[in-house]
């Protein structure tokens, strides 16, 4: 039944998964990466311009947990909890937001080929966080320019962020 529901409503990822209370979600090791990246190189959240650190991160689905449910990589960003629940269950402004978190993904993308510790917990994320080998590969091969990465990011993010737009979910930018 489930999987005759999925096939019927393709705009509305993770049905299995909306079924029941969520289970215990673990974004421990994708906190503990993006904490190994600010220590090599200042990042800064993508929707205040805060300047990251250890004590500091927080991570944020762009596009809602509640629409998607999934943790996959590619839809995680660092942020500050402050701003984390502030955007709560709501869509980043695209224009706004999607170019800067393109800037953010594409460092950490830059320094998992540069070090190796980095790539380390890359690989130790991905197992737990990234799901779907097309996308890995597109994503994350080596030798991609910035802008053939951000091309590519917004190639798996723009539809699920149109659907979950027109399933309702509110625009939000951060009020300063």
């Amino acid at each position: 039944m489930i999987q005759y529901l999925q096939r019927r409503n393709p705009s509305v990822p993770g049905i299995v998964e909306k079924l029941y209370p969520p289970r215990e979600r673990n974004l421990e090791k994708v906190k503990k990466y993006w904490k190994m990246i600010v220590s090599i190189r200042p990042v800064h959240e993508i929707y205040g311009e805060n300047l990251l650190n250890a004590k500091n991160i927080s991570i944020d689905h762009f596009v809602p947990w509640s629409y998607v449910a999934h943790d996959e990589l590619w839809n995680l960003t660092p942020t500050t909890r402050s701003i984390n629940s502030s955007k709560s269950n709501s869509l980043p402004d695209w224009d706004a937001y999607f170019p800067v978190l393109c800037k953010s993904e594409y460092v950490s993308y830059e320094l998992l080929w540069e070090y190796p510790e980095i790539h380390e917990a890359f690989e130790i994320c991905a197992r737990e966080h990234l799901n779907n080998p097309e996308i890995r590969h597109r994503l994350y091969q080596k030798g991609l320019s910035e802008r053939e990465f951000s091309g590519r990011l917004e190639e798996v993010i723009f539809p699920v962020y149109q659907s979950a737009k027109s399933m309702g979910f509110s625009n939000w930018s951060l009020k300063v």
